[in-house]
């Protein structure tokens, strides 16, 4: 699987594109919201979800017949920033199952920053 089109077809919303990555039986987990869905409901929530998105793999990882991806994505107004976590299981080539770990991205909270530790990752 090629899993930088995938992203591809996620972050420009094509339905039809995104389809043909999953089996029928496919589901997907957002485990942050507590939320489990099948394909068609995945495709519903990502495409009928307002705005225009654009973003970058930042890390991929396979293993057997797993894709783990770290990916950023925002508007392309980039008035917001997301991170997720995405654990890909394959079954012949095509997506089985899908977990994914969402998170806003932001400063870090003041507690830690009058603790005067850590330091940024990227200025951006």
């Amino acid at each position: 699987m090629n899993i930088e089109k995938f992203w591809s077809a996620v972050l420009e919303q094509r339905a039809d594109a995104i389809r043909k990555y999953f089996c029928a039986d496919a589901y997907i987990n957002w485990h942050c919201t507590n939320e489990h869905f099948t394909v068609e409901e995945f495709i519903r929530a990502n495409c009928e979800y307002p705005g225009d998105w654009a973003g970058e793999i930042e890390k991929i990882v396979t293993a057997n017949d797993m894709i783990i991806t770290a990916t950023r994505v925002y508007p392309k107004d980039r008035s917001a920033s997301f991170h997720v976590t995405s654990f890909i299981k394959l079954k012949d080539d095509k997506i089985i199952a899908m977990d994914e770990y969402w998170g806003d991205d932001g400063e870090a909270p003041e507690w830690r920053r009058n603790m005067n530790i850590g330091r940024k990752i990227k200025n951006n």
